[in-house]
């Protein structure tokens, strides 16, 4: 106990000497219903003049609360935890052990509301305790993007809905990326992710492919016969709809603005398309390509997405690109492709045998059929012009 400090704070703004004296002696006695009623009260003295108190005085709170606390029923506790949650200046290690709590009948209430906590506590949180902590967090009137990120690293289903939902919560481009690949089996999670406005663009296509390709599974499964069809129509509506969300897009208007600006300055060149690709900026890469192989928008975007290498290797090809800027357009992990250096190698031995004049030729075929040719089909398309070339 701080004893010492105690005698020498101001009666009215601190635990009175009585209240201390009744402290001690159901502390001696291990009188906890005592503890409990001391507790009570001096809590209400806190809460009274909270604003008054100087740096000190909350620490001399921060250390009786502490140890009167000790070993009190959970009832008890949360109490408190309501109590000091809504208060600004709450004894800041007391209120960090109630957020710390097992219980979450305890830790609930800090963990929503208490301003006291900073995103090291946050994130300390939610990597060490339990589920319920995490949905507790995710309820916060704002999220930085660090504690997001471990809440779409370790949150169940009921976690991430609710963090997806909070407008206040910010996320990593990397945390969208997972999310995104979460909502592949989570259609509420789907829907939740393409109402945010800050999701990015590259995100909301995966959403868009993954959503239309389970459509499309299950419609050919009822209608193996319509299958053709079905793709057909699919394809079209997410056409359609993936340049509704472009003309949206505040970050794709940015790239296209950029991109004519720098059009007007000078011709674009490979070098328009390796440094963006190569610092990760979807939306610059996607106009670079576009813009100087003169491709539908949603063929470069679809590219850039695919898991496969081939769509990506063609259009590259298609506008002259060295192997280093196809390397480089390979590597965005927008694509999730995670390319060892064998993939890579094989990949290089492939676009070396690819002619420029054999991807100009497939490209001609996509824009004669659009939305058709999947790139296992437009791989076979250039491997089958080569065949009859040669």
């Amino acid at each position: 106990m701080r004893n010492a400090a105690l005698t020498r704070e101001n009666a009215a703004s601190t635990p009175s000497r009585s209240l201390i004296d009744e402290l001690n002696n159901a502390v001696a006695i291990g009188d906890v219903k005592r503890r409990l009623t001391i507790l009570e009260r001096i809590t209400d003295l806190f809460a009274a003049g909270a604003r008054g108190y100087s740096g000190d005085q909350i620490a001399v709170f921060d250390d009786v609360l502490r140890e009167l606390s000790a070993d009190i029923e959970v009832q008890a506790r949360a109490k408190l935890a309501r109590r000091l949650a809504h208060i600004d200046n709450s004894p800041p290690k007391f209120l960090r052990s109630l957020a710390f709590d097992d219980e979450i009948a305890v830790a609930e209430p800090v963990l929503v509301h208490s301003e006291q906590l900073g995103d090291a506590d946050l994130v300390e949180n939610a990597r060490t305790k339990s589920q319920a902590h995490l949905f507790a967090i995710a309820q916060r009137l704002k999220l930085s993007e660090q504690v997001t990120d471990v809440l779409v690293e370790r949150g169940d289903r009921r976690v991430l809905h609710k963090a997806v939902r909070n407008k206040g919560a910010c996320f990593s481009l990397r945390g969208y990326n997972k999310l995104t690949t979460r909502a592949r089996s989570d259609s509420k999670l789907t829907l939740a992710l393409g109402q945010r406005s800050d999701l990015p663009r590259q995100c909301f296509l995966k959403l868009l492919e993954t959503a239309s390709a389970s459509v499309r599974a299950k419609l050919e499964s009822d209608d193996p016969q319509a299958a053709l069809v079905i793709r057909d129509a699919i394809d079209d509506v997410a056409t359609s709809i993936q340049q509704e969300v472009r003309e949206a897009s505040h970050r794709h208007a940015v790239a296209v603005r950029d991109g004519r600006r720098r059009l007007n300055a000078q011709p674009f060149t490979e070098a328009s398309i390796h440094a963006p690709a190569y610092a990760q900026e979807f939306e610059r890469t996607v106009v670079a390509l576009s813009e100087l192989g003169h491709f539908p928008v949603d063929l470069v975007e679809r590219a850039l997405l695919d898991k496969g290498e081939d769509m990506i290797l063609i259009l590259a090809k298609a506008v002259g690109c060295s192997w280093t800027t196809a390397r480089e357009l390979l590597r965005m992990y927008v694509a999730e492709r995670n390319l060892r250096a064998d993939d890579l190698a094989r990949a290089f031995e492939r676009y070396k045998a690819l002619t420029q004049e054999t991807a100009c030729q497939v490209i001609g075929f996509y824009r004669q059929r659009r939305g058709v040719r999947t790139p296992e089909e437009m791989w076979r398309d250039a491997e089958l012009v080569q065949s009859e070339s040669a």
